[in-house]
């Protein structure tokens, strides 16, 4: 079966895991920009993308219409429940599915997908589940590194370059 559907968490694989509050009040948030071209040549090769989150956020929200992710789900505490339920709206099953994460929360989801992936500064509890331990830490390419390795194991590497010629 073929990964038709990437599943991302935010906070410490989508970001680095660090959350800045101004004196107002404005949470700030950095999302790398390698990461966001990855998602949108997967996207334009056909293939869909998710974001299933813990937390809520204005920033991530705006993100997700940025990369223009059309399933977008936050203040999720059951993520794995979340994908059943989208998996069964989109006629996919979990073998179509790889998902990236980084901690506790989400194990279930990790455990369930054909090929789950951590980011390098992962909790070690998540890191004994995971099929791949990537090389980049979570919001400083992690995600970029994810899709291409997804890219190459899938056959999409003639056609993700063209995408950019």
């Amino acid at each position: 079966m073929s990964i038709e559907l990437i599943v991302l968490d935010v906070d410490g694989t989508m970001t680095d895991s660090h959350i800045t509050y101004s004196e107002a009040g404005d949470e700030i948030k950095s999302f790398n920009v390698k990461d966001g071209l990855a998602i949108a040549s997967w996207r334009k090769l056909g293939r869909q993308v998710a974001i299933i989150t813990g937390r809520r956020s204005q920033i991530v929200e705006r993100r997700a219409k940025e990369l223009r992710i059309e399933h977008f789900y936050q203040g999720v505490h059951n993520k794995r429940e979340v994908l059943e339920s989208l998996l069964e709206k989109l006629n996919l099953t979990m073998d179509n599915v790889a998902a990236i994460g980084d901690d506790l929360n989400d194990l279930a989801m990790l455990k369930a997908a054909a090929i789950s992936f951590v980011p390098s500064d992962a909790s070690s509890y998540v890191d004994q589940e995971a099929d791949v331990i990537l090389a980049k830490k979570g919001g400083d390419g992690a995600v970029r590194e994810m899709i291409e390795r997804l890219i190459v194991s899938e056959g999409l590497e003639e056609n993700y370059l063209k995408l950019w010629a």
